[in-house]
């Protein structure tokens, strides 16, 4: 079979989940600041691939940055990497199933927001600043015009918003861990994370890209960028935890339903 059924992908995520908790902080780290740069680089391809087509095409420069805007997923979850949005779906239903302490999730997303956070910084400040692929003509009126979109939010259609998003990204990742081929895993993951940039939703770690890409240019500032972190970090855990690792806990697993998963140890999941 080329997928796993729902019952299958619940206990190979709760399996991920508990393997993520025990990672080492070194590296966390590692993973989690080579994820936020992944997902800083598919904003820049989209960034620099929309930029210059012309206002009358807004609809199609939407559809074409979030078709390109994928890749920084695909190299985070066939490469290797560690993203906050996606832990905030694993470790929740890792938990659920007791296979590790509430205590743990929160130091996990802690560890892995650092790392994210340092991953998306590099390529804003390298990339985008130093190298001026965000601060320069069509470029920079992009990166300016995204990054106040973002900015002009309330907390509460930021962290609406947020919900939305990661209840998409989350999904990615959970099909994902249920394709065997990595020709499967392209494809579930493409669609559900196009879906979301394409709709506009708010993404916590795209974020720490764009709008850090316009601190550096001038035309925001960290106080802008603290106030959107807060509510759009809320919106993806609540998308993460509650619309797809609580739900389908209690779809698939819960009652009982899946007591052989946690009776015995996991068995190695192949890619």
């Amino acid at each position: 079979m080329e997928f796993r059924t729902p019952e299958q992908i619940a206990a190979v995520t709760i399996a991920k989940g508990a393997k993520k908790a025990a990672m080492p902080l070194q590296e966390k780290l590692i993973l989690g600041f080579l994820a936020g740069a992944f997902i800083a680089l598919g904003y820049l391809l989209s960034i620099r691939v929309t930029a210059g087509l012309p206002s009358e095409w807004s609809a199609l420069s939407t559809l074409i940055g979030a078709s390109v805007f994928p890749i920084g997923l695909i190299l985070t979850l066939l490469g290797g990497g560690e993203l906050l949005t996606g832990n905030m779906m694993a470790l929740p239903v890792a938990a659920l199933a007791r296979r590790i302490r509430p205590s743990q999730v929160g130091w996990n997303w802690l560890a892995i927001t650092a790392g994210n956070f340092l991953g998306a910084i590099f390529v804003a400040y390298v990339f985008g600043h130093v190298v001026g692929l965000t601060e320069t003509g069509v470029f920079l009126e992009k990166t300016a015009d995204v990054a106040a979109h973002k900015l002009e939010a309330s907390f509460f259609a930021a962290f609406a918003s947020g919900i939305g998003c990661n209840w998409l990204v989350a999904l990615a990742v959970w099909l994902s861990y249920g394709a065997r081929s990595d020709g499967a895993k392209l494809f579930v993951i493409w669609f559900p994370t196009m879906a979301f940039v394409a709709i506009g939703f708010q993404h916590v770690v795209a974020n720490m890209f764009v709008i850090p890409a316009a601190i550096f240019a001038g035309t925001a500032t960290w106080a802008d960028f603290a106030a959107n972190f807060v509510p759009v970090f809320l919106g993806n855990a609540a998308g993460g935890a509650l619309f797809v690792a609580t739900a389908y806990w209690h779809a698939y697993m819960h009652a009982g339903r899946g007591a052989a998963v946690f009776d015995t140890e996991p068995q190695p999941m192949e890619k």
